[in-house]
């Protein structure tokens, strides 16, 4: 409708969007990136997940360059998802990582090497249930990087809990996908104004270095 604010003038005025200042120790978070959301025949995939697929690829390469630690999580559930909870009943997608499928695995172009973390979880956060946060600190991180699938799930959820945790949540944009763009991009928006900080991967790979 003709007249309305500029939405992004609102959030200013309302008093969002403050800044958050990346820490001096950072490592990249690689959220559920694995073949549910790259296959097919799966009812999770679309092509828009291929897309940030490769840019989380290049921010790989630019961080082990560096030694930036890398992390990894995915998702396992016993059989009949007994461990997901009412999660795993209101997704019925959720059956795709059943302890054993082959769609819970992580690509072949984006594989973890000896020393990166992988955190194994059941919920849409990286941190619920998990030993995250704990690892985080005994590593010296303050900062992280954050990519994966799906932005306005488990992105999402793992990128407020990394600002309740004290962690500076970065937000890679191109290294998050989603099934549609119009999720994305509302996620993406609501996140830069309220809980983190939203990079290109271009700049993430400066602030890499």
């Amino acid at each position: 409708m003709s007249g309305e604010p500029d939405l992004g003038d609102d959030y200013v005025r309302g008093g969002f969007g403050g800044a958050l200042q990346p820490g001096k120790r950072p490592a990249l978070l690689h959220v559920d990136v694995v073949m549910a959301y790259l296959t097919p025949d799966c009812p999770l995939y679309s092509p828009r997940f291929e897309v940030a697929l490769a840019s989380c690829e290049r921010l790989t390469a630019a961080a082990r360059k560096v030694d930036m630690p890398v992390i990894f999580t995915n998702v396992v559930y016993r059989a009949g998802g007994v461990d997901g909870g009412l999660f795993y009943k209101k997704v019925p997608a959720l059956e795709s990582f059943l302890e054993g499928s082959p769609l819970g695995a992580f690509p072949p172009s984006l594989q973890p090497e000896p020393g990166d973390v992988i955190v194994t979880k059941q919920y849409a956060s990286a941190f619920f249930g998990t030993s995250l946060a704990s690892t985080l600190v005994a590593m010296g991180i303050d900062t992280l990087l954050i990519t994966g699938f799906s932005t306005s799930g488990c992105v999402r959820a793992s990128t407020l809990d990394a600002l309740q945790h004290g962690f500076v949540p970065l937000v890679v944009r191109d290294a998050c996908g989603d099934r549609d763009a119009r999720p994305h991009e509302s996620n993406l928006f609501d996140l830069s104004k309220k809980y983190a900080e939203v990079l290109s991967e271009e700049q993430a790979i400066g602030l890499i270095g």
